[in-house]
């Protein structure tokens, strides 16, 4: 049997026709399969190459990593230097109030490790998310996205979730002084890159202050960039209470993180001790390689090129065919009639070297999400494959 065959009866399959494409080469922006077919990359691993395929920093980090140490003992005991070096650097690009860092093994981690500490810390149940949000697919995150046919089929979740609208100012009444948490994408990622009215990010924090619930945004997505600033948040004069990281936090390794202020950290050390754990959370390795990747998007300012990578998208990315182009930062969905006219023209795209995909819950619509190192001439010729592709229909 080949790779691919082994692939499909040894590889738990998550759909029932994945693209099953061997890659055998991942550089900057651009991968190789076994063919010998290079792609350039608009996925990014979904927001996890935002420095690029195997960063030259990162990957020495990794190298000089594996020669000290890898696994040693359940995170949070031993004092192992990537861990702290990370949370500092973290630390020092965050607001004040977000110095006390979480490490887990994933976004849909970081998302369970939060809800546990907002129900510790205020001594309430219930949770307000939002729907067409997306937050993992672990049992307590799936508890919280926004979509009832990927809920429906694992019922019974979690108790006392509200789901209320996006961008709705009547239902922020729905927070009360009962509410442990608010969570929110800071922009609705599979949604369709759906960014909230500032006004009403506002509202929502201030709603959360006025009743005590903890506000928590999930930048999980959204953060090291991709806006056009380090964090979403940023471009919206918000603080959270609690910051939900993954994706690119580890620089192409597993990693989450959540973040909020020592004080209410604190409240996993007693009663019950061991409050949350993980075994392979803050992994060394992980740690030093995403400490790398931040390093590397702050030194190369790799932000500074986002507006006008976005403004090349817009101009681009004008057909007949394409209804709208969701975009924020360099971070777009394209909006096109239906499901099958969208499935047809990424297929299309693959088919001529440009690696893309839908959302989850815009369907019809097609992500853009490359590296933030992509070039405006790799960019304009993704577009021309895309808008190539709408022609052919």
């Amino acid at each position: 049997m080949n790779l691919r065959q082994l692939f499909l009866q040894h590889v738990a399959q998550t759909s029932p026709a994945p693209l099953a494409i061997e890659i055998v080469k991942a550089e900057g922006c651009s991968l190789t399969d076994s063919a010998g077919r290079t792609y350039i990359d608009l996925i990014g691993g979904i927001s996890v190459a935002n420095v690029g395929h195997r960063h030259p920093k990162v990957v020495e980090a990794i190298k000089q990593q594996a020669d000290e140490y890898l696994h040693v003992m359940v995170y949070g005991e031993f004092v192992q230097s990537p861990q702290v070096q990370y949370a500092r650097l973290l630390a020092e690009n965050l607001p004040d109030s977000l110095h006390s860092v979480y490490f887990t093994n994933s976004g849909a981690e970081a998302v369970e490790g939060a809800m546990k500490l907002t129900k510790r810390v205020t001594g309430r149940t219930g949770i307000a998310a939002f729907q067409n949000s997306y937050h993992g697919s672990t049992q307590g995150a799936l508890s919280i996205i926004g979509s009832e046919y990927w809920r429906n089929a694992y019922r019974p979740l979690l108790p006392d979730v509200q789901h209320l609208v996006y961008n709705s100012f009547d239902d922020l009444g729905w927070i009360t002084e009962n509410t442990a948490c608010v969570i929110a994408e800071t922009v609705q990622a599979e949604a369709g890159i759906l960014p909230p009215q500032k006004e009403w990010l506002q509202a929502l924090q201030q709603k959360c202050r006025d009743t005590g619930a903890l506000f928590i945004l999930d930048e999980i997505q959204a953060g090291f960039g991709r806006t056009g600033k380090l964090w979403g948040f940023q471009q919206f004069d918000v603080e959270p209470d609690v910051l939900l990281l993954g994706k690119a936090l580890g620089g192409g390794l597993p990693l989450g993180a959540f973040i909020t202020d020592k004080k209410r950290m604190d409240c996993f050390t007693d009663n019950p001790v061991l409050g949350h754990i993980t075994t392979f959370g803050g992994h060394p390795l992980c740690c030093a390689a995403g400490k790398a990747a931040m390093e590397a998007l702050l030194q190369e300012n790799l932000t500074s090129s986002v507006a006008e990578k976005e403004r090349l998208l817009k101009e681009q990315l004008v057909h007949p065919k394409i209804k709208t182009l969701h975009i924020f930062g360099l971070w777009a969905a394209v909006e096109f009639e239906s499901f099958d006219q969208c499935k047809q023209i990424i297929d299309t795209c693959i088919e001529n070297g440009v690696l893309t995909d839908w959302f989850l819950f815009a369907p019809n619509c097609l992500r853009i999400s490359p590296p933030l190192t992509i070039s405006g001439e790799e960019l304009a010729a993704a577009c021309r494959v895309i808008l190539a592709a709408a022609n052919a229909l």
